[in-house]
């Protein structure tokens, strides 16, 4: 007893000094939904801790307030980071902040049954904070080093992309006052964090004015979770909605274990017994007033296309868009905000999303829209247009419009992804069905002039109204919304209705023959027919006058990279319609297809149209052209959106072919593709097989003779390329064994074509020898690239992502 009592009095004058000394210090206070100190002194925060809101669930969001301008690191301004729900526990002097596993859960009112599960999964402590006081009903704890922490990744983030090892210098880090605050529900702090290091990347050199000391604002909110009043909606997977799920372990064992729901914002009728009804809450957007004109007015435009779908949902003005107030911060949670976002080089956009964990709810949506975007769109305008610049400087009008309603569909499709929407990339074979789709502008030939007019659609899409009306309907309970939802469902697919998204579209590995990122009209071969038209044409009229006076010649071969890659994207959709199959995202009872091979004549007719796209008379860029397209002039290089070359400073025609040619061929000759086309001929002997697609490469190729000089020098660089992927095919481990077998027969073929039509001249032997150097060591054979083909994004390989 003497021992505890001598140890009580020996702590006694410690704790009494702790509190002395933190009463003393110069504080400025700050109340809200957790109270704060800061110590201008020590730049220090000191959160205040109530005792009896240990355990009380929040989120905690980290993200970045200013970022590094380089799209290929990816660290932007307005970047979302994860959020997680979490809580503080007290561990004897510290307090913990704990983040609960929410993958693995028992929703049970069986509390040990609850439990079993939380402690058979790991959890994670986050943060751990020394108490600098303790009161009576609350502790003191010292927040700052959590808020100096590099909790966004940017270290790693720089080392993963090859721009170097650094490592964060607190000596050169500081809080942010300005852009810290409180509020009754939510609380935001920031901090200056730099990192030091030694660059090796380029990215990082471009963008930071001294690259081994690097500077960006971290960004970290604690928001009050919402109320239990939310209703959370079951996924289907074919409603186009984001999902959420989780295995909930107190499911009987004759239901799935695997919960999914969609991820949406509350949102609630005044009048829940009204067709249509003001929402007690609407769900508003806020635009970055630092987004300068005509550009603001394009996106407010765009964004507020959603509200027709909501309004056709039975909601009234319950979208609405408007400026982001004054003093308003972008990352407060409170706001959903779409960003104005400036990138050293182009790239894509994206909508993030802040998501309750538990349930799905939207807490926040925040869409970041790269600055750069539009200025490619107006360059392709400007290529496309016969002589836009011919009669004056200021002829700059029609370009710039085209560029805006672009900017207004991209508008509304990265605010879709916020509102909880994928993609949907079969919409373009429906009218433009959604603006959830990446729209490729949508030319017209018109008395042998290009009319882009129609270039970009206007307004919310059909599949957009279904979608939202899945994802926001009210219901009076819950039978009559399983079969409302079902039915919104059903009935979107009587109207012809289709959805697929990511995963199946893209070129390589994506095995829907009908859906694809930059594709157009209903069907996809007959539509790269028409866009090789209208590149032709577009072609046939460029001159000096696709730009303005006084700009230099070399300005004018990167304007016309766009228009002599025109075709690259629906070249890529109709390679998908080879060995591709029809199919949807059916469950049982809804009457859809399930799956089959696409159509046999489709097939076939796609290959016909892929051979255009290795037509020398197409690929071979006009020699009337060529003298537009001096050596590169001094101070104007080349970028990674410029055609590349191999003759130095020089215009390379040959390697711009090649590298067309290599654009078909590489998503063509794809092994999975190959190897769907045996196995749909062993199906049906009907079907388009492989055998018949190399036949006809090497038929259409080394099977040619050109009599013009110039196209039998493309028509090298095309049969070159058709014979290093058919070695690919041969020796690739992905591919069957039929695939290598047939590969090698075509390759007999292509020797048998060069002794019977090059007279055993140079190319006759230079081919010889490339399948004689392949056969001896056929492990070893790696394919060879063509020079890269320019960038292409925002129309390209990625127009946008979306998180949450």
């Amino acid at each position: 007893m003497k021992k505890v009592t001598f140890l009580l009095l020996f702590l006694m004058p410690v704790i009494t000094s702790l509190g002395q000394n933190f009463a003393s210090k110069s504080l400025q206070d700050f109340d809200g939904f957790f109270d704060f100190y800061y110590e201008e002194s020590e730049d220090k925060i000191y959160l205040k801790v109530e005792k009896n809101r240990l355990e009380e669930e929040f989120l905690y969001v980290s993200s970045l307030a200013s970022g590094l301008g380089s799209n290929d690191i990816g660290l932007d301004r307005g970047q979302l980071g994860n959020e997680r729900v979490v809580k503080f526990r007290r561990a004897g002097n510290k307090l913990l902040l704990i983040q609960p596993n929410q993958n693995y859960r028992a929703i049970t009112d069986n509390v040990l049954e609850k439990r079993s599960v939380e402690e058979a999964f790991a959890k994670s402590v986050i943060g751990g904070f020394k108490i600098v006081e303790e009161r009576d009903t609350d502790f003191i704890i010292d927040l700052t080093p959590m808020l100096l922490e590099d909790a966004h990744g940017v270290a790693l983030r720089l080392k993963s992309s090859k721009q170097g090892a650094y490592k964060l210098d607190l000596g050169k880090s500081a809080m942010v006052l300005d852009r810290t605050k409180a509020f009754p529900n939510n609380i935001e702090f920031e901090a200056l964090l730099t990192f030091d290091g030694e660059p090796t990347g380029r990215d990082i050199r471009s963008v930071a004015p001294t690259a081994s000391s690097v500077s960006v604002n971290q960004h970290h909110s604690f928001v009050k979770l919402p109320d239990d009043n939310y209703k959370p909606r079951v996924f289907d997977p074919r409603s186009g909605a984001i999902s959420i799920s989780y295995l909930d372990y107190a499911t009987p064992v004759y239901e799935s274990i695997q919960k999914r729901y969609i991820i949406r914002h509350r949102l609630e009728k005044k009048n829940p017994n009204s067709d249509v009804s003001e929402a007690v809450e609407p769900i508003i957007y806020y635009l970055d007033p630092g987004t300068p004109e005509p550009i603001r007015s394009a996106l407010l435009e765009g964004a507020s296309w959603w509200n027709q779908a909501y309004t056709a949902a039975g909601f009234k003005d319950a979208f609405q868009v408007k400026m982001l107030p004054e003093g308003a911060d972008p990352l407060d949670c409170r706001y959903n905000v779409i960003q104005w976002v400036h990138r050293s080089t182009r790239g894509w956009s994206y909508g993030s999303s802040v998501v309750d964990p538990r349930t799905g709810e939207i807490i926040k949506g925040h869409v970041s829209l790269g600055s750069l975007r539009i200025r490619q769109d107006f360059m392709i305008a400007q290529a496309m247009l016969d002589n836009p610049y011919k009669d004056g400087d200021e002829n700059y009008q029609p370009m710039l419009e085209l560029a805006l309603s672009r900017i207004r569909q991209l508008s509304a499709h990265e605010v879709g992804h916020t509102l909880g929407f994928t993609h949907n990339f079969a919409a373009s074979t429906n009218d433009r069905a959604s603006v959830m789709d990446y729209p490729h502008p949508n030319f017209q030939l018109k008395n042998g002039k290009i009319d882009i007019s129609d270039a970009y659609d206007t307004g919310i899409g059909e599949w957009d109204k279904v979608t939202v009306a899945y994802s926001y309907s009210e219901f009076k309970n819950a039978e009559e919304e399983k079969e409302t939802l079902h039915k919104i469902l059903n009935d979107a697919e009587k109207d012809g209705l289709r959805f697929i998204t990511d995963s199946d579209a893209r070129a390589e590995g994506g095995a829907h023959g009908l859906a694809h990122l930059w594709d157009g009209g209903e069907n996809p071969a007959d539509e790269l027919n028409r866009v090789l038209k209208v590149r032709e044409q577009a072609i046939k009229n460029f001159s000096e006058d696709n730009i303005r006076k006084y700009d230099a010649f070399s300005e004018l071969e990167d304007v016309f990279v766009p228009l002599y890659f025109f075709h690259r994207y629906q070249t890529e959709a109709v390679t998908k319609m080879v060995g591709g199959l029809d199919y949807n995202y059916a469950v049982k009872g809804d009457g859809q297809l399930v799956t089959k091979y696409l159509d046999s004549k489709m097939q076939k007719d796609a290959l016909s149209a892929l051979m255009k796209t290795l037509d020398p008379k197409i690929l071979a860029i006009p020699k009337d052209k060529l003298e537009l397209f001096p050596p590169r002039a001094y101070g104007f290089n080349r970028s990674r959106e410029s055609f590349s070359s191999l003759t130095g400073v020089a215009f390379d025609p040959l390697s711009a072919a090649s590298t067309a040619s290599d654009m078909t061929l590489q998503f063509l000759l794809n092994p999975e593709r190959a190897n769907r086309l045996i196995q749909q001929k062993s199906i049906n002997s009907g079907q388009l097989g492989l055998a018949e697609v190399l036949k006809t490469l090497v038929d259409g190729t080394f099977g040619i003779k050109q009599s013009d000089s110039y196209y039998n020098e493309v028509q090298q660089m095309v049969s070159t390329n058709v014979l290093k992927y058919i070695m690919n095919l041969a020796v690739n481990d992905k591919a069957y064994m039929q695939v290598n077998a047939i590969a090698e027969a075509a390759i007999e073929d292509i020797l048998r074509k060069v002794t019977a039509n090059f007279d055993n001249g140079s190319y006759a032997r230079h081919y010889k020898m490339m399948i004689e150097n392949f056969r001896e060591e056929p492990q070893d054979y790696k394919l060879e690239a063509s020079p890269k083909i320019p960038d292409g994004s925002p129309i390209g390989s990625d127009d946008c992502y979306f998180t949450n």
